[in-house]
This record gives structure tokens, sequence and C-alpha cells, in this order.
């Protein structure tokens, strides 16, 4: 017997390396607001949260500023970022092994839905998806955990049926808030020992790992 029937998805770090595109319309948004070029080690960080929650902690701008930020974001990621990503090695062959082997999976991002479906078309793993979640640009489902949740929610899945993947404590945290397994997949943007601090689950280094153990459930 499987012991899970749904696998969610990540997207930024898990399922694409995201970061040129996301780095430069950060760049783009402090600058637009009269902000300093950002500090380089900072970056990294911002791929997996909220764009609110990381201008707001990584660069100290107020609530206010954080959503003008965020706006310009926007602005330029929706004309040039979506269009700068590159698929995992091994992540549509996995959608595809686990699909054939009768898990449900879905898409479970803090990427706005609008941006994230397109990258999931374009790259071949909305084939394999039985639903895709992420935030509105109205602000809706702003926390990883909402997101989880409503994932969730559109399978139709209990907590003890699903196993989230994702490459950042933001995932890890969202799942046990959800009460969901986690694994922690060391294909993405995961700090090193990362996964001391946040406690998965699972540790997994690629997607032909992931393949296997859930193959072997």
């Amino acid at each position: 017997m499987q012991k899970y029937k749904y696998v969610l998805f990540d997207l930024d770090g898990t399922l694409v390396m995201s970061h040129p595109g996301i780095f430069s319309c950060i760049r783009y948004a402090l600058k637009e607001l009269g902000y300093p070029e950002p500090d380089r080690a900072l970056l990294p960080q911002c791929v997996g949260p909220s764009l609110h929650y990381s201008f707001s902690t990584f660069f100290g701008l107020s609530d206010e500023e954080a959503t003008k930020a965020t706006a310009k974001y926007r602005e330029q990621y929706s004309v040039t970022g979506v269009y700068q990503n590159e698929p995992i090695e091994g992540a549509l062959e996995c959608l595809k092994a686990l699909k054939e082997k009768g898990y449900r999976m879905a898409l479970a991002t803090s990427k706005p839905k609008i941006y994230a479906d397109l990258i999931a078309e374009r790259f071949g793993f909305s084939a394999y998806l039985d639903v895709q979640v992420g935030p509105g640009m109205d602000g809706s489902l702003p926390t990883k955990a909402a997101v989880i949740a409503e994932a969730m929610r559109q399978l139709g899945a209990s907590a003890n049926e699903c196993l989230m993947v994702g490459d950042r404590k933001h995932d890890v945290e969202g799942a046990k808030l959800c009460g969901v397994d986690c694994v922690l997949l060391k294909v993405g943007y995961a700090e090193e020992g990362e996964e001391r601090l946040c406690h998965p689950e699972y540790v997994l280094q690629n997607f032909k790992e992931l393949t296997a153990f859930l193959l072997e459930k």
C-alpha cells in the first residue's frame, strides 16, 4: 500500500530554477522606489517566501513600501521575469512516473497563480498536475500553509494522505501547519544546513531519489 496518495510540489527551486528573473525584478523594484542596489547575499533568500515578506524582512521596507515594491516587481516580472526559468533535471520525468503509478498531484506555490500557470504549461508540468494552486493578485492565499490547505481542498485530500515536496524551510513550515509530511529536496535554494533548522520528515538529493522513494512506497 502506498503511504501517500497525493503529492504537492513547490515551483521555484523545486520544479524550476527561477532566480535570474526574480533577482532582476527585485533589483528593478528597489531601484524604482529609490532604494540602493540590494546586497547580493540577500537575494537567494527571496526565492520561496512571498514578495511582501521578502521586501519587508530582508530589505527592511515598511508594510506600505513593501506593497509598493511588490507592485513594481510584478510590473517587470510579467514582461521579462516570468520567462527566465529553467526546469530542474528530472522534474518532468518524476511527474510522469508518479502519474503512471496513480498519484494525484498539485502545484502548491507562493508564486502568483497567473505566473505559475504559464511556467507550468511552458515546461509540460501541467499535463501531470491535477490542480495548480497559488496566490491571487488580490492577496489571497498569502502564506504557504494557506496554499497547501487550498491544494488539499481542491484535491479532496486529507493531511495524512499528502506529501509536500519543496526546497526551502517555508515549504516545510507550511506543511507542518497543515499536518502534512514534507520532503526537503536539495535541488534548489536551501541554505547549507537548512534542514537542521526546519526538520522535514525526509531529505532527498534529487528527483531520481524522490521517484524511487515514492514508487517503493
